[in-house]
């Protein structure tokens, strides 16, 4: 039955506006990074949707050139939490994905009536603060604490029942006509998981592995207690910018928030070509 001209336009519309209502903060963030002190801070002006007076002092202000407006010292400049929040989720990702569809092969191949799954999702069924304690304990005693190797470690483990459950529903979707051929033909099962598998999994590779990227790249609370000074990520250092003359610094916030949203950003746009067909692997079916 074809749907009336009223109605495509309503749902059309509807569409237009929650897309519309999702941009604003976003929106506003950008607007916020390019406006000087005297339009975001307590003391100035009504706020206004668009700068007045763009200017590029926040950024400026983050990596430690002084700003002829805003008089704050920063005891360290953004520069290292920026490096140490890709060192850290970019190597937690590494190791989740790793691991992760390791096992998940593993167990979607040969695991059936294996109780494995079930057991790993309940790492993420704990309280984090239950977790964390313990785990600062051991990290303290291997000199891993504000060190983005451990943070990075920590994340890898965290994140890994998310790369296994995601990477295990596409193994179990993905036929095994291929893999039993290339078997036959004398093939060991090591170079068909290599030469055969992983290539045609690299849609569903490329969409999870940027799910748990996001998720590490995001992260505050392990950050928070894993670190102290020294290898802070973003979300911790963000929290660090306020000064006791203008109140928080919501200008350097937000020009550090969108330097923080490029990485996904851009790894989204390099995956792209992969990332649909991965997020619909498996949706389809005969």
């Amino acid at each position: 039955m074809r749907r009336s001209l009223p109605f495509e336009f309503l749902r059309y519309a509807m569409i237009l506006l929650i897309i519309a209502i999702s941009l604003v903060p976003t929106l506003w963030m950008l607007s916020m990074a390019f406006k000087p002190i005297a339009e975001w801070s307590a003391s100035g002006a009504a706020l206004t949707w668009w700068p007045e007076n763009p200017t590029l002092d926040n950024f400026r202000f983050i990596f430690g050139q002084s700003s002829s407006e805003l008089i704050v010292s920063l005891e360290r400049t953004a520069a290292r939490p920026i490096v140490a929040s890709l060192l850290a989720a970019i190597v937690g990702t590494l190791i989740a994905m790793t691991a992760g569809t390791a096992a998940a092969y593993g167990l979607s191949r040969f695991g059936k009536g294996n109780n494995l799954p079930l057991a790993l999702i309940q790492l993420r069924l704990f309280p984090p603060m239950a977790v964390m304690i313990p785990l600062m304990i051991m990290w303290s005693f291997l000199g891993l604490i504000d060190n983005w190797f451990g943070l990075a470690v920590v994340y890898g483990i965290v994140t890994l029942p998310f790369a296994f459950w995601l990477m295990k529903t596409f193994f179990d979707d993905m036929p095994r006509e291929i893999e039993d051929a290339a078997l036959v033909e004398g093939c060991t099962r090591l170079r068909v998981f290599a030469v055969i598998t992983l290539p045609m999994m690299r849609p569903a590779l490329a969409s999870s592995a940027l799910f748990v990227f996001i998720m590490n790249w995001s992260d505050y609370l392990i950050a928070l207690l894993l670190t102290t000074r020294d290898w802070v990520t973003i979300p911790v250092y963000m929290t660090s910018l306020s000064s006791s003359m203008t109140g928080q610094l919501y200008g350097a916030k937000a020009a550090l928030g969108l330097i923080a949203a490029i990485p996904p950003v851009i790894l989204g746009i390099a995956i792209q070509k992969h990332l649909v067909r991965g997020l619909t692997f498996g949706a389809l079916k005969e």
